[in-house]
């Protein structure tokens, strides 16, 4: 199953960005792709380095996609990334 989510999130890389985040899509799809670790008390607990790149990555390539198709969304990338746990500053995003 794995390897499916990996072929499609380089088919659409996008996606994470257009998922229910509440409902906890972005995280069970941020979990076939970066590796971690769950307890019942915890629950997800990310590889920290793993989450960085990959949520950088998401970042970049969802605000290039963004910009392409003109969405403006730079605080929903905000809240992505906070949704899974990682914290990324204002001046960063509006910097990309």
């Amino acid at each position: 199953i794995r390897l499916w989510f990996i072929r499609l999130d380089a088919k659409y890389p996008w996606l994470p960005f257009i998922l229910d985040w509440k409902s906890g899509e972005l995280a069970r799809y941020t979990a076939m792709l970066v590796p971690h670790q769950f307890s019942r008390s915890e629950g997800i607990k990310y590889n920290p380095e793993s989450l960085e790149i990959f949520i950088m990555q998401k970042i970049f390539v969802i605000a290039d996609w963004l910009k392409l198709n003109k969405i403006k969304g730079t605080n929903r990338l905000k809240h992505m990334a906070q949704t899974i746990g990682y914290e990324i500053d204002d001046k960063f995003i509006e910097s990309i």
